[in-house]
């Protein structure tokens, strides 16, 4: 369990320029192109074949830490610069690679909406392979937070114009929470203190719910007590057979395959905004069923009730009907929706 972590996002772009510094947004009229987490990077065959290549790879299609099957973070679209043109030049992320041994040393140039909109467009440069490939190395985590945020950006912006009013107001009079919540939403089920909402697929589930109870001090933060409370709320998710419902999964199979190791969700704490959050991220599974996910909750506290407030996302995408999972959008878009949450008293409304 990973305890005590914060990111305070407002600075994390300012650390990263060791290098180049330089952020651009120029005005266009081209829409982007491209499916979310999907990059086209301008790689040289030398530079590609390089320890360069293999970094950038590492870094960009590095997997995403809340699921157990591999998903890369970004799908990753390698084209030679001769070919880095019409709608690849317009593509919604792109990372370019420049090595020339007149650059001094290896940097970064960050720009949005360089050839269309909404775009990040990232250039790193530097004089060879080896000192490039050690400065994407070194501000992996820096290079990963600003297209993670760029497609963070992308969500909230899509929520914030079409979200569903009747959902929004529910939320905020029944938690005290401005939430703008995308208009492909369905409410599933509603009580005094919990809200169920998701999307629903043939063969594929998105959804979240939020949930209230009073605050008793730090013990009521604990890892163990957010697992308690979760079970509690998510057996009221029914399953697909009666008595079946929604829990969070305490053991896994070991390495050996031939037993069960107990598993607890990761946990941290974030700084969004000026607000503190409890990130939690496990398994999800279906007692008295065969079915299971991902989940990823946040939770914070409502100090003008003195309650403990949690969105809990969940997705479930099993691949025996899904030849190309994509947990990683589903799960992320829900994620995002954290962006958008705050108590209006005190702060700025998401409208």
């Amino acid at each position: 369990m990973k305890n005590g972590v914060i990111i305070i996002f407002a600075t994390v772009v300012t650390l990263m320029l060791g290098g180049c510094k330089a952020f651009n947004t120029i005005s266009t009229s081209n829409n982007s192109q491209g499916a979310p987490y999907e990059l086209i990077l301008v790689c040289a065959q030398p530079e590609w074949q390089s320890e360069l290549g293999d970094t950038l790879q590492a870094v960009l299609k590095q997997p995403v830490k809340e699921l157990m099957q591999y998903e890369p973070s970004f799908d990753v679209m390698r084209i030679l610069p001769n070919n880095f043109k019409s709608l690849t030049e317009r593509h919604r992320n792109i990372v370019v690679v420049n090595v020339n041994p007149s650059i001094a040393e290896p940097g970064i140039t960050v720009s949005y909406d360089k050839t269309a909109k909404p775009q990040i467009y990232i250039t790193l440069k530097g004089p060879d392979t080896k000192s490039l490939a050690k400065y994407v190395s070194d501000n992996r985590e820096n290079i990963m937070y600003v297209l993670e945020k760029a497609e963070r950006d992308r969500t909230v912006s899509y929520a914030r114009q079409y979200y569903s009013k009747p959902l929004h107001e529910k939320i905020l009079s029944m938690f005290g929470m401005d939430l703008a919540v995308p208009n492909n939403y369905q409410l599933r089920s509603e009580s005094d203190d919990m809200i169920w909402i998701s999307q629903e697929f043939p063969t594929a589930s998105q959804g979240f719910f939020i949930y209230k109870y009073p605050y008793k001090g730090k013990e009521s933060l604990s890892a163990e007590a957010l697992v308690k409370a979760r079970n509690k709320f998510a057996s009221r998710i029914p399953g697909p057979n009666e008595g079946s419902f929604m829990t969070t999964t305490n053991k896994i199979v070991d390495d050996t395959g031939l037993d069960y190791m107990p598993y607890m969700p990761e946990y941290r704490q974030l700084l969004i905004g000026d607000r503190m959050w409890i990130e939690m991220s496990g398994l999800w599974e279906v007692e008295n069923y065969f079915m299971g996910g991902p989940f990823v909750s946040y939770t914070t506290v409502n100090t003008q009730t003195n309650e403990v407030v949690t969105i809990d996302c969940y997705v479930y995408f099993p691949t025996l009907y899904n030849k190309d999972p994509e947990k990683r959008n589903k799960l992320r878009a829900l994620q995002h929706l954290v962006y958008l949450a705050n108590f209006p008293a005190q702060g700025t409304s998401a409208e």
